[in-house]
């Protein structure tokens, strides 16, 4: 079946967002479009969705890939959709970190000392600070990026002290798990650590988990932020 428009999609997912908040009483989260594979004109009419729907809030994309990204923003920039929130939710590689501090506004997947000085490193003097997000392996898989939940406080600790990056919190990709209690005991226990980690650094207000298979169990466990795709863009094509 084709995607639906993206005004149709948009306007669901925004108010299932706002149906699970509701129930669990939670405060709606932000959304973060994931756009990766998108072509910039289905991501253009995805903004101007956005812009309609909901008025005054500045549209989020999320990118897994520096290259790609740098490609997209360029292509949007052309057509005047400029005024966006670029996310890198994929692994970087520390020789990626100089492009990627320029390009983007949040880095996601910070997982190690040394990227955390890559990125303090190049961050242009003449941008904002870069948001930074511990990304955490909640579950410990082997096939898994992030860093143990033991080790959240001195990766944390070690954004803070730059100045060129802003720790805002915490991000996280559960095992997919069939189970959905399981799911959302992972979430709990992501929430666990962000309200810890809240303690100690008290300017930490994202809690990134929740993906378009599960994003109303993370915002019944505490997400502020969820990454949605598929229930936006459609399933993507299967590679060839």
């Amino acid at each position: 079946m084709p995607a639906p428009p993206p005004s149709d999609a948009l306007r669901e997912t925004l108010h299932s967002m706002r149906n699970a908040a509701d129930a669990a009483h939670r405060p709606v989260p932000r959304l973060l479009a994931v756009a990766k594979t998108q072509p910039a004109e289905t991501v253009a009419a995805l903004v101007e969705a956005w812009r309609q729907l909901a008025p005054g809030t500045r549209p989020a994309l999320g990118e897994n890939y520096v290259q790609e990204a740098s490609a997209k923003h360029t292509e949007l920039a052309a057509t005047g959709l400029d005024a966006l929130e670029w996310h890198l939710i994929g692994h970087l590689q520390s020789n990626k970190a100089r492009e990627a501090a320029a390009l983007f506004d949040w880095v996601q997947t910070v997982d190690r000392a040394k990227l955390v000085e890559a990125l303090a490193r190049h961050r242009p003097a003449g941008l904002p600070p870069l948001n930074v997000l511990v990304q955490v392996n909640i579950d410990d898989e082997a096939s898994k990026h992030g860093c143990r939940p033991a080790d959240i406080d001195a990766l944390a600790d070690a954004v803070a002290a730059h100045a060129r990056l802003r720790l805002r919190g915490l991000m996280a990709i559960p095992a997919p798990d069939p189970d959905p209690a399981r799911r959302r005991e992972a979430f709990r226990r992501m929430n666990a650590c962000f309200e810890a980690l809240r303690a100690r650094h008290p300017g930490v207000d994202t809690l990134s988990m929740g993906m378009s298979g599960d994003y109303r169990e993370a915002i019944a466990e505490g997400a502020t932020l969820v990454r949605i795709g598929s229930a936006l863009f459609g399933a993507r094509a299967p590679k060839a």
